[in-house]
């Protein structure tokens, strides 16, 4: 199970991230560009999506596709979702309470490297193959 601090914990080691907030909530951006943010479901989404409505904290992230979207949430239901509003957008969202730190790791390291300058994202890579 992770908690917002270990989100921030494993965002913050991530190169030139900066964690603030807006009003929306927490946020996590590399050169100014969210990669990671809190994502509590909103009256539409509760209409939407009914009985069917995740509880609890819920963190977005950016995904490079929407192939790797769809890949997430093929790959474990009970944690990475969408919504309606999110159909055509390049993220998933994620039940905090139900994600490992390793995968939550994996998960905010590829959302930062879709979002970070290429040449931060490459030097990243070289340094943690």
């Amino acid at each position: 199970m992770a908690t917002w601090d270990d989100v921030n914990r494993l965002a913050l080691e991530l190169p030139d991230v900066v964690a603030g907030t807006d009003s929306q909530g927490l946020k996590w951006e590399v050169h100014k560009v969210h990669f990671a943010y809190e994502r509590p479901m909103r009256k539409r989404d509760r209409e939407e999506l009914g009985d069917a409505t995740p509880e609890g904290d819920i963190l977005g992230v950016r995904v490079a596709s929407l192939d790797d979207k769809l890949g997430l949430i093929g790959s474990n239901p009970d944690v990475f979702f969408t919504i309606p509003h999110y159909a055509n957008y390049p993220a998933v969202l994620v039940l905090l309470e139900k994600i490992s730190l390793e995968q939550l790791r994996e998960v905010l390291t590829d959302a930062w490297l879709c979002r970070a300058p290429k040449r931060l994202a490459a030097r990243y890579l070289e340094e943690h193959p």
